[in-house]
């Protein structure tokens, strides 16, 4: 059996070097997260929907202000009557006259508001609105960010646990394949066979697992670019220097409750619903607008047929609200109750924001000492694995032995690139909770691919 057992190694040691160079090469033509946010930023169905909200939201601000200008109004009416008449007379006969003519009439008129407290409410609210729908595409839009983030690097994940496995699953190959040859030769023990035909179905399963994993997170990745995930731009392991976030987290607490697109819609939110209150007490105030109208009218009624009439006026309209039934004192009762929920939803989503700082800045923090850790534990996963080798060869240890320290270093190998991730991620969305610039923030993170 000792001669059998270095060519076992031979498959697994060049499945391990073509894993290190599909990781580190990438086609020129491999998409990047760069790429893929651009792409999305075009293609998304949600952000292409948040937009047109938004343009919706925008068109409150004209709607308001065209309450304040003059409102003209043009009408008019041309009628044919056919006018029947009956007379009792004196003789008790009854006289009956039928009369056919045309009417018309036509009129423009204008009303200018003069006063009107409600209306510069409204337009102070209308702009209020504005800012609250340009703020929640901004949030959507960072929201971007971290959703092709997390598609992207999800991919790649699946990917580099698909090589993992089938790198594992030539070493069990390689281990099965002279475990039998040993038992033939009278050398081995059908345990040894037993443990390493265990071991590949175990892996095979799991090839099949992830295989679908794959083929999940490239469909979602291309429905939110609408671009071929088949080739992705990995991460450049070589070139990966995690980093502690910079400055100090109450730094970034700060920037995030003065920049988050999140309090900036609540904030329009609360000054909307300020707005609405002042509207509501306009309810008890009179109102002044100034009319203007010129009619002209031609038969207008029985009494004047094949009669002209020309009429122009204009003065001053006052409506003085007296009783309302108490509708008033209520709207305004609703308005200050809105007002209120819009404060404490932005109270709660200051501090709920403070939450998500901290933790994605103890993430990226502890991120960088988690892939220490792991990538020292990958070396010595890897150093016990070589150990395990060399004492099956001088039979000291068996092929379980082999086959555990095996998947020890898998599972390290796993567990590492699933920490360079989740850091990446944490980076995203910590710069995405403090409002920094998407596409600064891209290019920070796509500068870790391979070019």
């Amino acid at each position: 059996m000792p001669r059998l057992i270095p060519a076992l190694w031979r498959p697994h040691a060049l499945c391990l070097r073509a894993l290190a160079l599909l990781v580190i090469a990438a086609p020129a033509w491999a998409l990047d997260l760069r790429q893929a946010y651009d792409a999305a930023f075009t293609h998304d169905a949600t952000i292409r929907a948040a937009r047109a909200g938004t343009d919706a939201a925008r068109e409150r601000l004209p709607q308001a202000r065209a309450q304040r200008l003059p409102q003209i109004s043009l009408s008019a009416a041309r009628n044919y009557n056919d006018l029947t008449s009956t007379t009792a007379g004196s003789t008790d006969r009854s006289r009956r006259l039928n009369n056919d003519y045309y009417s018309d009439n036509q009129s423009l008129n204008l009303r200018l508001p003069l006063y009107r407290p409600a209306l510069g409410a409204q337009v102070r609210q209308a702009q209020a609105q504005v800012e609250d729908a340009n703020a929640l595409l901004e949030r959507d839009e960072q929201a971007l960010v971290v959703r092709v983030g997390e598609a992207y690097f999800d991919a790649l994940l699946a990917r580099d646990q698909v090589a993992l496995l089938q790198a594992q699953k030539a070493s069990h190959l390689s281990l099965l394949d002279a475990a039998r040859k040993s038992f033939a030769a009278g050398a081995g023990t059908r345990t040894d066979i037993d443990e390493a035909q265990a071991r590949l179905d175990l892996t095979l399963a799991q090839e099949l697992e992830v295989q679908q994993q794959v083929e999940f997170t490239e469909r979602r990745l291309e429905v939110l670019t609408g671009l071929s995930a088949a080739s992705l731009a990995p991460l450049d392991v070589a070139r990966f220097a995690p980093q502690p976030p910079q400055p100090r987290m109450d730094d970034w607490i700060a920037r995030a409750e003065n920049a988050s697109p999140e309090l900036q819609a609540l904030r329009a939110q609360g000054e909307a619903a300020r707005l609405e209150v002042s509207k509501a007490e306009a309810g008890h105030h009179p109102t002044l607008d100034a009319v203007a109208s010129v009619s002209r009218s031609n038969s207008d009624n029985v009494t004047s047929v094949n009669t002209r009439y020309a009429q122009k006026t204009l003065g001053l309209q006052l409506n003085v609200p007296l009783y309302s039934g108490g509708a008033v004192n209520s709207q305004v009762r609703q308005a200050l109750a809105a007002q209120e929920r819009a404060g404490e939803a932005l109270e709660s989503a200051r501090r709920e924001l403070g939450v998500r700082v901290h933790q994605e800045f103890r993430s990226m923090a502890e991120g960088v000492l988690r892939i220490r850790a792991l990538e020292q534990a990958v070396r010595s996963a890897q150093q016990a694995l070589l150990s395990n080798q060399k004492s099956l060869q001088a039979g000291s240890r068996t092929t379980l032995d082999v086959l555990q320290a095996e998947q020890q270093k898998t599972t390290a190998l796993r567990d590492l690139a699933q920490s360079r991730y989740r850091y990446l991620l944490a980076q995203l969305r910590l710069q995405s909770l403090a409002g920094d610039d998407r596409q600064s923030t891209i290019q920070q993170v796509n500068a870790w691919l391979a070019p």
